[in-house]
């Protein structure tokens, strides 16, 4: 069965992003890229990725200068109601209710899992449609004051694994309610 998984980092006061969508914050905090809770072992179970507008700019804004323009080989889909050119790769610009986009999206992963990349909105959207299972979140040690928030609306979670990845705390959640909460 498919999950629909949000794997982000947050500050220790709940922002993904300064309110200019800046990650610098994040970026120079220290982590061992093969320790606890790590991207390369969570993108092994993707078999698709959905985002908002802004996140999938900000990601053409600081990816493009390689040699690949998108980062991911996993069909993408950029959920959006403003009028977007879909990037070059495996991408999909859609826009509606998340439920509705379901059907393509497993179908997409081939199943594997849905990444939820960046954008608590978006995040919250997948939840209000019980589409949403697992929260994995690294926390860095920092506070932003204001920005992006992690997460806009109440979320019951369960806490599943937690484990230290350098600066990060990493804590993996099980959303109460869906399939793997123990109280399931």
């Amino acid at each position: 069965m498919t999950a629909y998984r949000y794997y982000t980092a947050s500050s220790l006061d709940g922002f993904i992003a300064t309110a200019d969508d800046s990650l610098d914050w994040l970026l120079s905090q220290p982590l061992d890229a093969a320790g606890p809770m790590n991207y390369e072992e969570f993108i092994a179970g993707i078999g698709a990725i959905v985002m908002g507008a802004t996140t999938c700019a900000w990601i053409l804004e600081h990816e493009e200068s390689g040699p690949r323009p998108w980062p991911y080989s996993q069909p993408s889909f950029v959920l959006t109601h403003r009028d977007l050119a879909a990037p070059a790769g495996h991408v999909a610009v859609v826009s509606g209710d998340v439920a509705a986009l379901r059907p393509r999206l497993e179908e997409a992963a081939a199943g594997k899992d849905v990444w939820i990349v960046g954008g608590g909105d978006l995040a919250a959207q997948f939840a209000r449609a019980g589409m949403l299972d697992e929260v994995l979140i690294s926390y860095a040690p920092v506070m932003l004051g204001a920005g992006r928030p992690l997460f806009p609306d109440r979320l019951d979670l369960e806490l599943v694994e937690l484990a230290r990845n350098e600066a990060f705390a990493c804590a993996r959640y099980a959303v109460a309610g869906r399939p793997g909460a123990s109280g399931s």
